[in-house]
């Protein structure tokens, strides 16, 4: 590695020996995370050139150098690579897990989903073929339409309930089970005895660990993602925060160190912690911004980061931020963390353009309910519809939140049960609506969602005209950095006082 800024130097003559060299030194610098040197390396081989037999595997190793930094360069490579003859089997199962990977990142979803398909079924049985399988699996699932989503969560439940998590291949399936099962809202405990069986001793696995890379980060994500959706967050934030020390101290400070900053995000989200959060993922849009424009990082960090400003009250920065980062249609073909239309309708109601609201949030109930996928928490369209239609169509939107308490029941976490019932309460009797806050609370209290426990307390506190819980909400929201909420939480306090 250190004799390559000079071995770059060299005019080409045909030296086999010299493209040994560097192709080495390429390894070298991936070790210790200089992707772009690596790079530099492995474009120079090329023009050397190789011999034909060593063409497609430079082809290979060039595509993994630029995975993350370019992935329409790692397509192009990696396809490449894989239409010459010359690459071992074993290599061709990575190349084509890579190339996989760069077209989702190139929001080619479908594309990923085809690609795995033909390869699979050219792969014999065996520890590849699961690999394939597996990421065939995750493609199709992280993308934001499908033709038939019910179709594959019984496919992939079926592959994956019954096993154990013997090997890495059973434990990426189940990962990717205890995801779809988060997702469509099955019941909690399944899925947290799903992520149990993905892990040894609650922790990844050795080959799939964050920099691990046969089968990449985005299986210790979405096992952290679906721990903190269903209110355990201490296990979600252990695991983030180890993929920032292990990206930190390889040197990836690229996408891979932006994701961890936005996932350590949503954490303190899910949490409450509304400023701490804000600052991690200000942090990972910094950090993508280095890096390039548009990357699935940056749709993520934008998401969370517009949410998060909502619930402190700053509906103009969250304007600001989804005007900076194109954030509206068209969305990405991939999905988004949490879901995007989502949280663009909750941005539109904050903003008072309550007719643009009811159109996004009934598009995302439309895309969402076909594919059976009902967590209120990851996607709340049919809470906030509710909420949007209380005056115009008071009975559907009664509707729309019992149909969401259902739904929260069956997946059974304290923040899903909790907001639910908060939400019902707005279409009760008052004194039905005081025992259904009364429950909302309890539930909220128990669960890790600080800021949603302080909404419940403020509608509490106001539908039973307690300065009392109303001071116990503003406390609370004013922790959690919730500004708006807290200056709510005082105003009907003193609102009360001054009646009485």
């Amino acid at each position: 590695a250190a004799a390559s800024r000079h071995l770059l130097e060299v005019h080409p003559e045909d030296d086999q020996e010299l493209v040994e060299q560097l192709r080495e030194a390429a390894g070298q610098h991936l070790a210790v995370g200089a992707p772009e040197a690596a790079r530099r390396c492995l474009e120079r081989a090329l023009q050397e050139p190789p011999r034909h037999q060593v063409r497609a595997t430079l082809l290979y190793e060039l595509g993994c150098a630029t995975l993350l930094s370019s992935p329409p360069t790692t397509v192009q490579h990696l396809r490449a690579a894989l239409d010459l003859p010359g690459l071992a089997d074993e290599v061709r199962v990575d190349a084509t897990f890579r190339l996989a990977a760069a077209l989702s990142h190139n929001n080619q979803l479908k594309e990923a989903a085809l690609a795995l398909a033909a390869e699979t079924g050219r792969t014999a049985p065996g520890p590849g073929r699961m690999r394939l399988q597996a990421a065939h699996f995750m493609w199709e699932g992280m993308q934001a339409a499908e033709d038939d989503g019910p179709g594959r969560s019984r496919r992939l439940a079926g592959n994956a309930d019954h096993l154990t998590g013997r090997d890495n291949a059973e434990r990426a399936l189940l990962t990717l089970r205890a995801f779809d099962a988060m997702l469509r809202g099955e019941d909690c405990q399944l899925v947290v005895d799903l992520c149990e069986r993905a892990l040894v001793d609650g922790r990844p696995a050795r080959g799939l660990g964050w920099t691990d890379t046969e089968w990449g980060f985005e299986f210790p994500t979405t096992v952290g993602i679906t721990f903190a959706f269903t209110d355990q967050l201490d296990r979600a934030e252990a695991l983030f925060s180890e993929a920032v020390r292990a990206f930190e101290i390889s040197g990836w400070s690229g996408a891979h160190l932006a994701f961890a900053h936005t996932l350590l995000g949503l954490v303190h989200r899910r949490r409450g912690r509304l400023a701490e959060a804000e600052g991690f993922l200000r942090e990972g849009l910094r950090l993508a911004d280095r890096v390039g424009s548009g990357l699935p990082v940056h749709w993520d960090a934008a998401c969370l980061l517009i949410d998060t400003l909502l619930a402190r009250g700053r509906v103009t920065e969250a304007r600001t931020t989804a005007d900076r980062y194109n954030f509206g249609m068209p969305y990405p073909s991939a999905m988004v963390l949490p879901d995007a239309p989502c949280v663009r309708g909750r941005l539109l109601l904050a903003e008072g353009r309550t007719k643009e609201a009811v159109a996004e949030l009934e598009a995302a109930g439309q895309a969402l309910e076909p594919r059976g996928r009902f967590n209120g928490v990851w996607a709340p369209w049919a809470g906030d519809l509710a909420r949007a239609l209380a005056d115009e169509d008071p009975g559907r939107a009664a509707q729309l939140a019992t149909s969401a308490r259902v739904h929260a029941e069956r997946f059974g976490t304290d923040t899903a049960i909790g907001e639910a019932l908060r939400c019902v309460a707005l279409f009760a009797r008052p004194e039905d609506a005081h025992h259904l806050l009364a429950d909302a609370v309890r539930h909220l209290e128990a669960s890790p969602s600080a800021y949603e426990h302080a909404l419940a307390r403020v509608d509490y506190g106001i539908a039973i005209r307690s300065p009392r819980e109303l001071a116990r909400a503003q406390k609370l929201a004013t922790a959690c950095g919730a500004e708006e909420l807290a200056t709510r939480a005082h105003q009907a306090r003193t609102s009360i006082r001054s009646a009485e």
